[in-house]
């Protein structure tokens, strides 16, 4: 009888631990992956991934459980090793977590780029950040434009928020439109997370990718286009190695991009550092990051850039009471006390921004975001991912005692619930924001060279 395989359970969030078991553990006769435990995401434990994606070693799929049952869980499996492979963890949260691993008998690992990047036949740009709600969005937005601006198709590929039930269906995600995109909210097999990232491309005519198995999402969008933008989510680094990896640091946040787990990595290994929302942040946030940056990855380029935030119609906000609503992960996991709508309001001075969590209902998962993330204030997060909690943050925004309600989100919502059949009560002001840089070296500079030099 041979070697017994190694027992190991991954840790993650419905995004980067699929992609570390497609690529390191499915076929891997060495390991056996007894479970995946999952953490930030609501819902998502109890769930089983699926034997379609798992492989021939996995005939019943594999078990997900709550992060909280880890101890238990690698007693009882007698787990070998534990998987880190989550993102947006402060570098004390990392070793706690392989403190408790440890403690129960296992050891711990840590996945890197060599084990976990997928290798493309087209040039790659990835766009990371060193925290969820850095500013990627807009830095992506503008990359894309400058190159449908030079005649360079573009294909994005998005990385993964697969947090419908049925995994088997999302294998491969194609979006050419914002219609296929509210099909699927609509179906329930998108949430407003994946939204908010998809809709800001979807309605510009740029197509994206996303799903999780990326060796099948790699090559059909290889087929499509001439270059690859991979649009990293919260602080994660790449998925398929780039060519030229730009990663956002936040001035709101000086010494995130040194503290906390991947995005540390993100800081050492990329090309170019955009730090972002100088306009908003005392000057000594954005000189600390500057050092840091320079000591750390003394190479790379470094561009300095605003956040420039634009309104509807900011009389809307003027003298009235608000309820500010902002992207969930970026004031959640992200850890931002505010995002972009709170800036907006506090820009045109409400007479009032209302606490929201008086109006929400107990035992709900919005409820539950204010017991785990207590530094939400004054704002109303966008949890929804499926039709129940987009009815209980709608149920909110319609009971508060507000005049208007400031949306920070990058969608449209009253489109999303308007999708399903649902009355907003409140007027909406939709908040915008787009990248502005203030130094020599700009974007379009650093994107004309890369076409340059291997797109032609």
């Amino acid at each position: 009888m041979g070697e017994r395989r190694k027992r190991v359970i991954i840790m993650g969030a419905a995004g980067r631990d699929f992609h570390n078991f497609n690529v390191f553990f499915r076929d891997n006769p060495d390991f056996e992956v007894v479970c995946f435990t999952q953490s930030q995401i609501p819902g998502i434990s109890g769930r089983v991934y699926p034997a379609e994606l798992a492989g021939s070693l996995y005939p019943d799929g594999i078990p997900m459980y709550d992060e909280m049952y880890l101890p238990e869980l690698i007693r009882k499996n007698d787990v070998d090793v534990v998987v880190l492979s989550y993102s947006d963890l402060s570098f004390e949260e990392v070793m706690d977590k392989a403190s408790i691993a440890m403690a129960n008998g296992a050891s711990f690992m840590l996945l890197g780029p060599k084990d976990t990047m997928l290798k493309s036949s087209k040039p790659v740009i990835a766009v990371t950040a060193v925290r969820t709600g850095a500013g990627k969005s807009s830095v992506s937005r503008k990359i894309v434009r400058i190159l449908k601006d030079r005649g360079v198709k573009v294909a994005i590929i998005r990385h993964p928020m697969p947090y419908a039930k049925d995994l088997d269906k999302k294998i491969v995600e194609r979006f050419s439109s914002l219609q296929d995109a509210l099909k699927k909210l609509r179906e329930g097999m998108l949430s407003i997370e994946e939204l908010e990232e998809f809709e800001q491309y979807l309605v510009e005519g740029f197509e994206v990718w996303a799903g999780v198995d990326y060796e099948k999402i790699l090559r059909g969008a290889e087929e499509t286009a001439d270059v690859i933008l991979w649009d990293g989510g919260n602080n994660d680094f790449p998925f398929i190695k780039p060519d030229l990896m730009i990663t956002v640091a936040d001035a709101l946040r000086p010494n995130h991009e040194i503290t906390f787990y991947p995005g540390s990595i993100n800081i050492r290994m990329c090309d170019v550092v955009v730090i972002n929302k100088i306009g908003v942040a005392p000057i000594e946030n954005w000189k600390t990051i500057l050092d840091n940056v320079r000591r750390v990855n003394p190479r790379a380029e470094i561009i300095l850039a605003e956040s420039r935030i634009s309104v509807d119609d900011p009389e809307r906000i003027r003298g009235r009471r608000v309820l500010i609503v902002e992207d969930g992960p970026t004031v959640t996991h992200g850890g931002a006390k505010f995002g972009a709508g709170y800036i907006a309001a506090k820009l045109y001075n409400p007479c009032e921004i209302v606490d929201p969590k008086q109006y929400i209902q107990e035992n709900t998962e919005l409820y539950k975001m204010y017991e785990v993330y207590p530094h939400l204030r004054y704002v109303l997060p966008t949890i929804g991912y499926d039709r129940q909690q987009i009815k209980v943050l709608l149920d909110v925004i319609n009971k508060v005692d507000a005049d208007v309600v400031v949306s920070g989100t990058p969608i449209d919502l009253k489109r999303v619930f308007q999708t399903y059949n649902l009355q907003c009560e409140k007027e909406i002001v939709r908040v915008r924001y787009e990248l502005v840089e203030v130094s020599e070296r700009t974007l379009a500079d650093v994107v004309s060279d890369f076409i340059e030099k291997h797109v032609g």
